[in-house]
């Protein structure tokens, strides 16, 4: 792996199918991590090439790369782009074709595949399972894509996040004496917590770790408070206005929220599509490739779009609704200026009391009423839970029985056999999060007074990367 020769053919292959005549640094680094078999933990912002580190190697080692990843639409994506140069990938997940499933698992059987994409719930599904645990399937690398959501969406909206951590142990009890499965996690965001939780849950082995800071000098932040419901889409209206044309995104939090939205703007005669992960992938191919190719200026979204799709030229993101979180946030302004050329992070938000327009306000709340009543009912679901169990089980008797199981988990009140199995601590004490520390991080960007790069560079462990004096590009620095 160290000589010359060697890394001389790994950039040829760089060069023959990317059209890449070197590595931006430290993605070379990252391949040579993944080729020696080596955990790794790699935290690259929006648009640093994440996806080649693993890809490359998927290629060049034998036996099959399995991409843990949270959306269709970013598999669909990352999919047909190796296709397209002929590569043997191949994804898995529920909304697929019957014809089209059986395809992949026949590739999968006969080995034909050097990278399969799949989620979390689809990979410890029986069928999949099954054949990813035959003696013969040569696994070398177990990738998470999107590794924030296991600890942005583990806990309550995505339990089968929690369960990852005992994949690799299980599958090589399948395989071969001394076989050995590697695991590289990759995110653009992650806290010093969430690099954590990334760490523990998934159970990496001294991995080697690398993090690049998010800040992005041509990246111009805004926040402003508008005082109504019809102020805040006139401040968009004359925000989109004054881009002349140029391409951007406009987010919202909620599929409802993205469809009203954009039919009252295509009332106001702009051309745009609402997008969320509700969409079928004929409309949702439909929609990025009118805005890839500039058909369509913007599009409403909700957070399901961008992870994955690479457009250098957007000018502007707009959060017509504040994420609940700095690490969404953050991934979701990285989609501007991709380019280098100077861009633009507007957020609206509403005046602080919420008198005169309480949605911002109204969505906080819901937040914290629906996991406050998720914590409750898992409190006494945990009474009824046998003590040791099957997850299949559990799930059939309770409807929100794997959200309990990850939630004990979570706190410390849970070990996985492997993923289908648990056993529970005694006693339970299953208590509610005084605070959602990561939630008031966001309510605090919005009203610091203080640059608000600093801000959150120091929120993502990197307090030292700027001037004492600020940014000079959002609009903290610009009023002094």
């Amino acid at each position: 792996m160290h000589d010359f020769e060697t890394w001389e053919h790994i950039r040829a292959t760089l060069q023959q199918v990317w059209g890449y005549t070197d590595f931006r640094p430290p993605q070379g680094e990252i391949i040579r991590s993944i080729l020696s078999g080596q955990d790794t933990l790699i935290i690259m912002p929006t648009g640093g090439g994440k996806s080649i580190c693993f890809q490359l190697p998927a290629l060049l080692q034998p036996g099959l790369t399995v991409v843990v990843s949270p959306l269709v639409a970013l598999m669909e994506n990352q999919v047909k782009e190796l296709c397209d140069r002929h590569l043997p990938a191949a994804l898995l997940h529920s909304e697929l074709p019957k014809d089209s499933r059986c395809k992949t698992l026949q590739h999968l059987e006969r080995q034909k595949l050097k990278l399969l994409y799949l989620s979390p719930e689809t990979l410890l599904s029986e069928p999949v399972w099954e054949r990813l645990s035959q003696p013969q399937l040569h696994i070398n690398t177990l990738i998470l894509d999107e590794a924030h959501c296991l600890a942005q969406w583990g806990d309550t909206f995505r339990p089968a996040y929690r369960r990852l951590g005992t994949v690799r142990a299980a599958l090589l009890q399948s395989k071969p004496v001394g076989a050995k499965i590697a695991i590289a996690a990759f995110t653009a965001t992650a806290d010093s917590t969430t690099q954590q939780t990334i760490q523990q849950v998934l159970q990496l082995q001294q991995p080697a770790i690398f993090r690049q800071n998010p800040y992005r000098s041509n990246l111009h932040l805004q926040v402003k408070i508008v005082w109504t419901p019809r102020g805040r889409k006139q401040q968009l209206c004359k925000f989109i206005q004054s881009q002349s044309g140029e391409a951007g995104l406009v987010y919202v939090r909620t599929r409802r929220d993205s469809e009203s939205l954009a039919e009252w703007l295509r009332q106001q005669g702009y051309t745009t599509a609402a997008y969320h992960a509700g969409l079928s992938p004929e409309e949702r191919r439909r929609i990025e490739a009118s805005w890839l190719s500039g058909g369509m200026q913007f599009v409403v979204c909700t957070s399901a779009f961008g992870m994955g799709i690479n457009k250098p030229n957007v000018r502007w993101v707009v959060h017509f609704h504040a994420p609940l979180l700095l690490s969404e946030y953050v991934q979701e302004i990285g989609r501007a200026g991709r380019d280098g050329k100077p861009s633009i992070a507007l957020m609206l938000i509403s005046e602080p009391t919420g008198w005169l327009d309480s949605e911002d306000k109204q969505r906080q709340q819901f937040f914290e009423t629906k996991m406050r009543s998720q914590y409750l009912s898992a409190q006494q679901l945990v009474k009824k839970l046998p003590v040791k169990g099957e997850v299949e089980a559990v799930s059939r008797k309770f409807s929100d029985g794997t959200i309990a199981l990850s939630l004990l988990h979570s706190a410390n009140l849970l070990d996985w056999k492997d993923p289908f199995h648990y056993s529970i601590r005694q006693p339970i004490n299953l208590q509610f999060p005084r605070q959602f520390s990561a939630v008031q991080q966001m309510t605090h960007y919005l009203t610091t007074k203080q640059c608000r790069w600093q801000y959150l560079l120091k929120c993502f462990g990197f307090s030292q990367e700027l001037p004492s004096s600020g940014c000079g590009h959002c609009d903290r620095c610009k009023k002094h």
